[in-house]
């Protein structure tokens, strides 16, 4: 009998983790990757002896990736190697006070601690909350592909739905526990990854803490691109074809069905089509708008996570006074926040990320040398340009300056850019967001745009505009999810 053919656009984790499910699955399985290398957001490159990731830093919930590549007989250790950074990251606070967390949980208590009395005894509480959000979220509300309420109709998961805070904001839940401005900033930093203010951030993202602090910051040796390999390596082992260069510039259909796809490199067939592609970039520019599953109304109607404003610096010194991960803010978020999420608009004062892997490993730049990848998060739809991307380098480099008191600028012998512009030409990414839509209330589970189409019965979406959601272990785990779904309509 001949295999069913899937076809998959996009090659980022999303869509890896779909491909892979489908050909273990059974399925004739081709990948379709505009670019000319795989990975999506996470792809990397080098320069001038730096090798830089070009977007996912952070390396958190080990389980989810060891739980991914188990499902095949595999585990991280075939692929690459894994370090617990410790510290964790370090935070810098307004007035030049810094935190480095510790990767130890008694260390982390009595930190706690020394800044709020009592609060080391209100974390294990709060962590042990936490826990079992994580343990129910990410082993079986994350999982569920949000076509219907009748997913979450048991009675076992609607009170542990209501257990988990759904309904309370992750603003009020941390100040339950914490009163101290630097103790809150920090246990509110996390979900800033998720694309909404704490306020508009259901309190079930705690476990995102639980994440952090409990399981670990972690670090691919190598880089994070070490897992995009791996997963390259894996679908390959599956019989997965990849094809780079292939960008998709039509859907056909008839009969409400899928039959092709249109790239620059000729007609492919399938009879299931699975996009990790930009969901409104399919939508307004693939299909035609009677196949479409939203109008545009309701996409300029969608809180959007931040986009970025990103740096990759070959620093030819060491840099002192930093670590692996860094997080600038000595400044208040307020007005920050408000600029990316109120009144969209280039913030005044941003807070920022700094990343030096070199700090780590040795094999990302030349001996004596660092790779500085820095970040600020913006508005999404932003216009902008090299005068403004050198402005806000210039701007966050002269911070760094005065903090670590050293010169940083007259050292810079590599330096590249990237931000909306790139966002958009590279992903076809709406609005040049960076990390998908925001995990409010209102854009969770079911109300979040669906996995599958209302018109063509073969077409399916996956990645950080649909379940679960944006970050690195929700789009392997979105993968997953619609490759089931694919499986129960088709078989």
């Amino acid at each position: 009998m001949n295999k069913k053919k899937a076809l998959v656009i996009g090659s980022g984790f999303a869509g890896m983790s779909a491909a892979i499910n489908l050909a273990h699955k059974g399925f004739d399985v081709t990948i379709l990757e505009k670019n000319n290398t795989i990975g999506g957001r996470a792809r990397h490159f080098s320069a001038s002896g730096f090798t830089f990731d070009m977007g996912p830093s952070w390396y958190w919930m080990p389980d989810v990736f060891e739980s991914f590549f188990n499902k095949f007989g595999k585990s991280v250790s075939d692929y690459y190697e894994l370090i617990r950074l410790d510290p964790s990251y370090k935070v810098t606070y307004e007035g030049g006070d810094e935190m480095d967390i510790p990767a130890d949980m008694g260390e982390l208590e009595a930190l706690f601690e020394s800044i709020e009395p009592g609060s080391g005894q209100q974390l294990r509480a709060f962590l042990k909350q936490a826990a079992y959000k994580y343990e129910v979220g990410i082993n079986k509300l994350v999982y569920k592909p949000g076509r219907s309420l009748t997913e979450f109709t048991s009675l076992k998961l609607l009170i542990d739905v209501v257990r988990m805070d759904v309904f309370q904001s992750m603003s009020k839940h941390v100040r339950k526990y914490f009163k101290n401005p630097r103790l809150i900033q920090l246990m509110e930093f996390p979900v800033l990854f998720l694309g909404a203010l704490p306020e508009n951030t259901p309190a079930l993202y705690s476990l995102m803490n639980y994440a952090d602090m409990s399981l670990g910051t972690w670090y691919p040796k190598g880089g994070m691109h070490k897992i995009v390999e791996a997963m390259g390596k894996l679908a390959e082992e599956l019989g997965v074809k990849i094809l780079t260069n292939h960008a998709v510039s039509k859907i056909n259909h008839s009969g409400g069905m899928v039959k092709s796809v249109t790239t620059d490199q000729g007609e492919i067939y399938g009879d299931v089509l699975i996009s990790g592609a930009d969901y409104h970039h399919v939508e307004t520019k693939l299909l035609d708008s009677e196949t479409r599953n939203y109008s545009d109304k309701y996409w300029d109607s969608r809180v959007m996570a931040p986009s970025s404003l990103l740096y990759y610096l070959g620093i030819d010194k060491k840099l002192d006074g930093l670590l692996h991960h860094n997080l600038f803010f000595d400044t208040d978020f307020t007005p920050h926040a408000h600029d990316i999420y109120t009144d969209p608009k280039w913030p005044e004062k941003p807070l920022f990320y700094a990343s030096l892997t070199s700090k780590t490993d040795p094999t990302v730049a030349p001996e004596g040398h660092e790779n500085l990848f820095l970040l600020i998060p913006v508005a999404p739809g932003l216009e902008e340009n090299d005068e403004i991307r050198e402005k806000y380098l210039d701007m966050i480099l002269t911070r760094m300056e005065n903090h670590t008191g050293q010169s940083i600028k007259p050292h810079i012998v590599y330096k590249r850019s990237f931000a909306h512009r790139d966002f958009i030409s590279d992903y076809n990414s709406f609005k040049g967001n960076a990390y998908g839509l925001a995990n409010t209330l209102t854009q969770t589970a079911i109300l979040k745009p669906s996995l599958k189409s209302k018109k063509l019965k073969n077409l399916y979406y996956t990645g950080q505009l649909t379940v679960p959601g944006p970050g690195v272990p929700p789009s392997l785990i979105s993968g997953i999810v619609v490759a089931d779904e694919v499986e129960k309509d088709l078989f």
